[in-house]
């Protein structure tokens, strides 16, 4: 039986940060008939995996063998369904209407939203093709979702924000690893591999509301799960850092050489004595005794992480700074064997943050309000200065301008999806409507795309070259491995060939590793410096953290010395608990959190088509206290409607003792009417303008007439 072989594709997997290696082999050819699916997938060897992966990445192959991907370009009719159409009549027909809104409206009557999945390389053109080719200062991206409130308490701490300022092998040695509002062995499960030591040493402390996976590696005497009430985990760490303070346990010779603010600090933390700690989270006072001396006497390494169960609140800014604070007061970041950070959750979640698509940022994650910084992007871009827009707004403050008199009328959408994750999702759905033009480039016909004007098919992650930036700061190579299918084109040729329409100033170029030299050199000496890189050099198989200047040879641990302000010291900041969170009360008597599954990634529109793993996760669930169910009449199994002033959820009843008895839980992985974020509130963090995601008021009831699951992509139809 004849097989054709081919050499293997080292590259790293499509999901998330961790940004796990693979092998892709091209799939045999047997007797002259083509395999189902074009690549096989195999671990490969690396410091965050290790050669293992999770479902999500052993079945990603899965995906570039879908019979439902889009290869052509689709319009909208006058009959108001999407057909397929020339590559140069779609574009004609983008760039005539932006050309169009534009001369009516000013370049900020078009928007463009961009994703934490992107290549770096796509991300740095995306900001430069919203900022010099459509004029636009109207651009964001959805990592302002995932990250955007562990990037600013980092950057208003240390002077930077890079999520592990450590390889992530450090972690190994670790004796106490506290580890709040992450679950890592659902969301990254090659992760767990870093924990072990913590586990054996019974050190492993988890913070989360649920008993979830990562919290079940606490039992046995490895560690111990606290589970505050959602929403206080800011409390929870200033009583905390008050114990550590008055107890004697801060590290006061760090403090004085490495810090500032203590004493405004130790005065903000004074009234949080453990008593009133309890009676806001529930956590009773002998435990915050317990963590508060495990961090500060158990032999070996300290580490604090946090992730986004604790950020993606009003609060999570201040939230992210109190665990930052309670790190510099044990004296963690920069000693060797310990530290802080935050899990990255998006696949290029870091990178995709340093080069453009925020909107008050420019490449090297410069501020876009910096002066200098504007001039030095303007000389490598080749325009005035004074062409470059001034900074835009913030994702959901985006999105909830348009189609206003004032606001977006065209808005063209990249990576993302969002009518699945963003937070109060109808009035998105709604306001998506009232656009003059919705144009989104992706390779699925996602949610967000069935209601486009225009559908741009792209190459997805084993089609393309580019790099990707991993939690850890780790510049990466992603490599094409099998050619797209015919009549599908890389975003970066999508923004030449409409720059090109809209007769936009300076060089849009095709190839990747071009991109990238440009990349590099609009960011040297910023503070994501990567004017010493280049593809090549990335191929040689280096580690290459940033920032790797020009001639130096990267940074795989940050604060050695100093932190990136510049007196070199840390910033100790005082924050307190937000006021008007939405809270529980009379009619909405329980609290929604949300989260991610094993076997489904961010809106679903990649996991959602892989049989294995949609047979395993099919349709939306809430999960709740035994004692909680059996007090509204709820059974396992049954169907149940969640509500708020926002919108309605039915879903199937999975009751268990993992969850506080005030807490319900949905996945947000589903789609149409079975979206999480139907009900999550649009109300944001006030400094990174982080939606809060994980603490939502809801009725909970048995459905009316039992219910029936909700089809994962229901509700989505033609625009009007």
């Amino acid at each position: 039986m004849p097989r054709s072989t081919a050499p293997a594709t080292d590259t790293h997997c499509p999901y998330c940060a961790l940004q796990c290696a693979m092998s892709l082999t091209r799939a045999p050819t047997v007797d002259g008939v083509a395999p189902r699916l074009p690549l096989e997938v195999s671990g490969r060897d690396f410091p965050t995996n290790r050669g293992g992966l999770c479902k999500k990445g052993w079945t990603s192959g899965e995906l570039l063998g879908r019979g439902d991907r889009l290869t052509a370009p689709l319009v909208r009719n006058a009959a108001g369904a999407l057909v397929e159409t020339s590559w140069d009549t779609a574009l004609d027909l983008v760039a005539s209407t932006i050309l169009r809104i534009r001369e009516a409206r000013g370049a900020d009557a078009v928007g463009v939203f961009g994703g934490g999945g992107l290549t770096n390389e796509k991300a740095y053109q995306l900001g430069k093709f919203a900022r010099i080719a459509i004029g636009t200062s109207r651009i964001d991206y959805n990592g302002r979702f995932c990250m955007s409130s562990a990037a600013a308490a980092g950057n208003r701490a240390f002077g930077i924000d890079r999520g592990l300022p450590f390889p992530l092998e450090d972690l190994d040695g670790a004796s106490t690893v506290l580890l709040l509002g992450s679950n890592v062995a659902e969301t990254m499960p090659p992760f767990i591999g870093h924990l072990t030591g913590a586990q054996a040493a019974g050190g492993l402390i988890v913070v989360d509301p649920r008993r979830s996976a990562t919290a079940r590696l606490t039992e046995q005497q490895r560690g111990m799960h606290v589970q505050p009430a959602p929403g206080t985990d800011l409390v929870f760490l200033l009583g905390l850092t008050h114990l550590v303070l008055a107890e004697g346990l801060a590290d006061l010779d760090y403090l004085e050489r490495r810090t500032t603010g203590l004493g405004a600090l130790r005065r903000s933390v004074s009234a949080w004595w453990p008593e009133r700690v309890q009676s806001v989270t529930g956590v009773p006072t002998t435990v915050l005794r317990e963590v508060a001396h495990r961090l500060t006497t158990a032999g070996g390494g300290t580490y604090i992480l946090t992730g986004r169960g604790v950020e993606q609140h009003v609060d999570g800014t201040d939230t992210a700074t109190a665990a930052i604070n309670l790190a510099l007061v044990l004296g963690l970041p920069g000693r060797p064997g310990s530290g802080y950070g935050t899990l990255t959750g998006q696949g290029n979640g870091q990178g995709g943050r340093e080069h453009g698509q925020k909107c008050d940022q420019l490449p090297g994650y410069r501020k876009i309000t910096d002066p200098e910084a504007r001039r030095h992007v303007a000389g490598v871009w080749g325009v005035p200065v004074e062409s470059i827009p001034g900074p835009g707004l913030p994702a959901v403050a985006l999105l909830n301008t348009l189609g206003d008199a004032d606001g977006v009328h065209a808005l063209l959408v990249h990576g993302s999806n969002v009518v699945v994750s963003a937070p109060n999702v109808q009035t998105v759905r709604d306001r998506l409507e009232r656009l003059e033009l919705l144009v989104v480039c992706d390779f699925f016909l996602s949610e967000t795309a069935a209601l486009a004007d225009v559908v741009l098919p792209t190459t997805q992650w084993a089609e393309e070259e580019g790099t990707m930036t991993s939690l850890e700061g780790r510049v990466i190579r992603r490599r094409l491995a099998v050619d797209p299918p015919a009549g599908v084109r890389s975003e970066l040729w999508i923004m030449r060939e409409l720059a090109r329409r809209l007769d936009a100033p300076g060089r849009f170029d095709v190839d990747p590793a071009l991109v990238f030299d440009e990349l590099a050199a609009a960011s040297a000496g910023g503070v994501a410096d990567y004017s010493g890189l280049s593809h090549a050099l990335l191929d040689t198989g280096i580690a290459a953290h940033w920032p790797f200047p020009a001639g130096g040879s990267g940074t795989p641990r940050l604060f050695s010395e100093r932190f990136a302000h510049d007196d070199g010291l840390a910033r100790l900041v005082p924050v307190r608990p937000a006021v008007g969170s939405e809270s529980v009360d009379a009619e909405h008597e329980l609290t929604l959190t949300t989260g991610r599954l094993l076997e489904h990634y961010q809106s679903g529109t990649q996991t959602r088509r892989v049989p294995e793993l949609d047979d395993a996760r099919p349709a939306v669930f809430v999960q709740l206290h035994p004692a909680t169910a059996a007090r509204l009449g709820i059974v396992e199994g049954g169907m149940v409607e969640l509500s708020n002033r926002r919108g309605t959820l039915t879903a199937r009843a999975s009751i268990d003792l993992d969850i506080r008895h005030d807490t319900v839980f949905l996945p947000f992985h589903f789609a149409g009417a079975a979206s999480a974020n139907l009900l999550t509130q649009d109300a944001v963090d006030p400094v990174s303008g982080m939606p809060d995601f994980k603490r939502a008021a809801v009725r909970v009831r048995p459905a009316v007439h039992g219910g029936s699951p909700v089809p994962a992509a229901a509700g989505v139809g033609a625009r009007s």
